[in-house]
C-alpha cells in the first residue's frame, strides 16, 4: 500500500483546451465513493478476464475478495498484474477512474478484520464478513482478500471540458 503522493500529468492529447489536471485527492474520493467495479486479470493462456466486484478503498489502494476457487484468484496465482475500472456508463458526463497495479493477498487478521468492517460500512450488512485463518467466511463460502496498491492510474473526465489525467507512482513505463 502506498502513501506517496503520485505524479500528476494532463494529457493534453485527448483533453478539452480549458481543462486542467483532475487532483489526486478528488480521484480518491471517487474510488473511495464508488460501489462497483471490473476486474481486469489474465487467463492462463493469455487470454483476459473481466468481472465486476464490490471494493473497499483503504490506506491508499483498492481491496477486493474472491473465492480461491473462482477463475480471477486463479488467475491472480499465476500473475498478480490486474486492472480494477469504474465510473459512470455514459460517454458525455461523469468520470472514469481505471487503477492498474498489482494483487497482493492480505492475509492478517487484524487487518482483515479493519477490512471486514469497511466492507460493512460501506456496503450495508449483506456484505457482513467474519475473519479466521487469513480469509473472509460468509455463510459456507472462504474468500481471499487482495489489496491493489495503484501504480498508474488513468482519470477520465466525460463532459466540457472532457480530460485524462494521470497519475503515476512509479516512474516505469
Amino acid at each position: 500500500m502506498t502513501d506517496k503522493r503520485p505524479h500528476t500529468r494532463l494529457d493534453t492529447r485527448y483533453s478539452d483546451g480549458t481543462a486542467t489536471a483532475t487532483p489526486w485527492a478528488e480521484a480518491e474520493k471517487r474510488l473511495a465513493e464508488a460501489e462497483l467495479f471490473w476486474i481486469s486479470t489474465v487467463r492462463p493462456d493469455g487470454r483476459p478476464h473481466v468481472t465486476p466486484l464490490p471494493a473497499v478503498w483503504s490506506r491508499g489502494a483498492l481491496h477486493f475478495c474472491t473465492g480461491p476457487e473462482e477463475r480471477k484468484a486463479r488467475n491472480l496465482a499465476l500473475n498478480p498484474d490486474v486492472v480494477l475500472t469504474t465510473g459512470t456508463n455514459t460517454w458525455d458526463k461523469g468520470y472514469d477512474l481505471v487503477v492498474e497495479g498489482e494483487a497482493v493477498r492480505i492475509t492478517e487478521d487484524a487487518r482483515l478484520r479493519e477490512l471486514a468492517d469497511a466492507w460493512e460500512a460501506k456496503y450495508g450488512s449483506f456484505w457482513h464478513f467474519d475473519v479466521r485463518n487469513g480469509c473472509f467466511h460468509h455463510g459456507a463460502g472462504q474468500a481471499y482478500v487482495f489489496s491493489v496498491a495503484p501504480g498508474t492510474v488513468f482519470g477520465f473526465g466525460k463532459g466540457e471540458p472532457f480530460s485524462q489525467t494521470r497519475w503515476r507512482f512509479t516512474m516505469e513505463d
